[in-house]
């Protein structure tokens, strides 16, 4: 089979051909991907940046990148029992131990001998990839594959937004940072109701797609200081600051915003990842005395965002069609990367496909 494999320790990766998997391990299954999008922590291991030389190592390569994806089961290995030969799949990325506490508990995003397609196993930049059947999410056969294949990324953007209390109806909220998943919040905040949506960004590609999505109102961090970016949400919130903040970012500059413009007694989803370690916060100012809620964002919520995204999608109340920019062929994965790490990004998210066939009915899909 056709796969992107990361062979050697440094930037780039090569299209292979590679042994379809076999001989599945109890409660696995094998999918024909139908579709496949490119996330940022794909781009980590393209460029084997520090986090990728620590999180995944040599001594792991080579390795099949990818972790979001839609596709068919096609064979199942021993002890499946809720999936069947010829579902329509998406698959969570967090591949969780039932037994794990977490697990017991219901919080099965978060546990501790959780492993990561794609990470620490083969992912699905292939024809084929091998998964355990209790993180594969059945799909409306209506869906596209490409807007069934964004479906992870899309639940990052939903948890962010919607939280443990779902309470956004009403609610003044800011989202920092302008890539897909912050996009594809602003899309998510739209049809939940909210009644002002603000958004820091900076670059003008992608600000546009927010406008598509939805977003009321736009301040660009590289024209406005803190001050001044303080004041502005001030004065679109009536001078108390936002009900919720999606800090999409975690660097210094977006943290130092986020618990600004958040109101007393406000809402934190906290999913951007610091750089740099340990992160500066005033306990007593930025949290106590404000009393706002923090919520961290690992993943998304097992499996209640995929039933609300498969809903809003289905349903045609969320359209990802802006923030899915480019359709491409896996073949043309050299491409997709390029324009991933170009210095001036003129994309958001891209969809490849192994087969060209679902390729080019995708392309008439847009026409």
């Amino acid at each position: 089979m056709k796969a992107v494999q990361k062979i050697e320790p440094k930037v780039g990766a090569k299209l292979v051909e590679a042994p379809v998997p076999n001989n599945l391990k109890p409660g696995w299954v094998l999918v024909k991907v139908r579709a496949t999008s490119i996330c940022g922590t794909d781009v980590h291991i393209w460029n084997w940046d520090q986090w990728s030389q620590g999180r995944i190592g040599e001594k792991a390569l080579p390795q099949i990148l990818g972790h979001e994806f839609s596709g068919e089961v096609v064979e199942l290995g021993p002890n499946c029992n809720r999936i069947k030969i010829g579902d329509y799949v998406s698959g969570e990325t967090h591949i969780y131990d039932p037994g794990d506490l977490t697990s017991m508990l219901g919080i099965f995003h978060v546990g501790n001998n959780m492993k990561i397609l794609g990470v620490d196993t083969d992912g699905c930049f292939a024809d084929y990839v091998a998964i355990p059947e209790i993180i594969l999410w059945k799909n409306d056969k209506s869906m596209p594959p490409e807007y069934a294949s964004i479906q992870e990324p899309l639940g990052n953007a939903c948890y962010a937004v919607m939280g443990e209390d779902n309470d956004v109806y009403g609610k003044t909220i800011l989202i920092t940072g302008d890539g897909p998943i912050s996009l594809f919040a602003i899309g998510v905040a739209r049809a939940a109701g909210a009644s002002k949506i603000i958004q820091f960004g900076m670059a003008d590609y992608n600000m546009e797609i927010g406008r598509k999505m939805g977003v009321d109102i736009q301040i660009d961090v590289t024209k406005t200081t803190p001050d001044e970016r303080y004041k502005m949400v001030m004065d679109h919130t009536g001078g108390w600051g936002c009900d919720l903040v999606c800090e999409m970012i975690g660097a210094q500059s977006s943290l130092d915003d986020a618990f600004r413009c958040i109101r007393k007694g406000g809402r934190l989803s906290a999913f951007g990842i610091p750089s740099k370690s340990p992160s500066q916060i005033n306990y007593a100012d930025q949290i106590v005395f404000k009393g706002i809620q923090i919520h961290g964002i690992s993943g998304r919520k097992i499996f209640d965002t995929w039933y609300r995204n498969g809903n809003m999608l289905a349903n045609r109340k969320l359209d990802p069609t802006p923030v899915v920019t480019h359709l491409m062929a896996l073949e043309d994965y050299q491409k997709a990367f390029e324009m991933l790490t170009a210095p001036t990004r003129l994309c958001a998210k891209i969809v490849m496909f192994p087969d060209k066939q679902e390729l080019n009915a995708a392309l008439a899909r847009r026409k």
